[in-house]
C-alpha cells in the first residue's frame, strides 16, 4: 500500500491548473511553503485542497500532516473507502507520482523493489483523501480500494488517483463517493522501477 509519494510541481503551476478547470482556490493560511520532493513520507507535511462547505468548485489549499494517530498509536495513512459515503472532510492530495514496493526480484538483494506510478497525460494529479482534526492537529489520509489492473501486479490494494475531470466532483460532498472512487482505464498509470527502499510499518483502516 502507498506509504510514499512524490511532488515536484510548484504551487503556482498547481493553482493555475485548478483555475483552468474553473475551480477557485482559496489560501486561508497563505501560500504553502512546499519544496519539490522525490519522497513525501508518512507524518511529513504535504499540500492538500479541501472542500469548502456550501461552495461548489471551490477548495482551500493548505499544508497538513500525512496520517493521524490510530487507536494502536500507529499512523493511519491509508483508509478503506468501501461502504463509506464521505459526506464531509473530503480533500485532494497533490502528487505527480506515488510508489509501491514489492519483494526483490533478486533474492540476494535486501532492499525491496520500488516502483513509481505516474498518470498518463497528466504532469501531476490528485489522490482522493479525507482530513480530520484531533488532539494532534489536522491531518489527511489517502483513500484505498481493491487494486485495479494497473496496480494489481504490485499490490492487492491501491490508493485512488483522480483525473482532472474528477477533482471538482470529489470536492463536492453532494456527489456520491462511489461515483468518483473508481478504477482508471487500463494503462492510465505507467510504472517504472526506481531505487528500492524498505517501507515503513504502519496501520491501515
Amino acid at each position: 500500500m502507498c506509504n510514499d509519494y512524490r511532488l515536484l510541481i510548484d504551487i503556482a503551476s498547481i493553482v493555475e491548473d485548478f483555475a483552468d478547470l474553473k475551480i477557485k482556490i482559496k489560501m486561508p493560511e497563505g501560500t504553502p511553503n512546499v519544496g519539490a520532493r522525490e519522497d513525501v513520507k508518512i507524518t511529513d507535511m504535504g499540500p492538500i485542497v479541501r472542500s469548502v462547505e456550501g461552495e461548489r468548485e471551490t477548495g482551500e489549499l493548505v499544508s497538513r500532516r500525512w496520517s493521524w494517530p490510530g487507536q494502536n498509536g500507529r499512523p493511519v495513512y491509508n483508509f478503506r473507502s468501501e461502504g463509506r459515503t464521505f459526506a464531509s472532510h473530503r480533500c485532494l492530495i497533490l502528487a505527480d507520482g506515488f510508489y509501491e514496493f514489492t519483494d526483490p526480484a533478486d533474492p540476494k538483494q535486501k532492499r525491496l523493489d520500488k516502483w513509481l506510478f505516474t498518470m498518463k497525460d497528466h504532469d501531476w494529479f490528485c489522490i482522493a483523501g479525507i482530513w480530520r482534526a484531533d488532539a494532534a492537529g489536522e491531518a489527511f489520509t489517502m483513500l484505498t480500494m481493491d487494486a485495479g489492473p494497473d496496480i494489481s501486479p504490485y499490490h492487492h490494494r491501491q490508493i485512488i488517483p483522480l483525473q482532472r475531470d474528477q477533482w471538482a466532483d470529489w470536492l463536492d460532498p453532494a456527489v456520491p463517493a462511489k461515483q468518483v472512487l473508481q478504477w482508471l482505464p487500463t494503462g492510465s498509470l505507467p510504472v517504472t522501477q526506481v531505487h528500492g527502499a524498505p517501507p515503513a510499518q504502519a496501520s491501515l483502516l
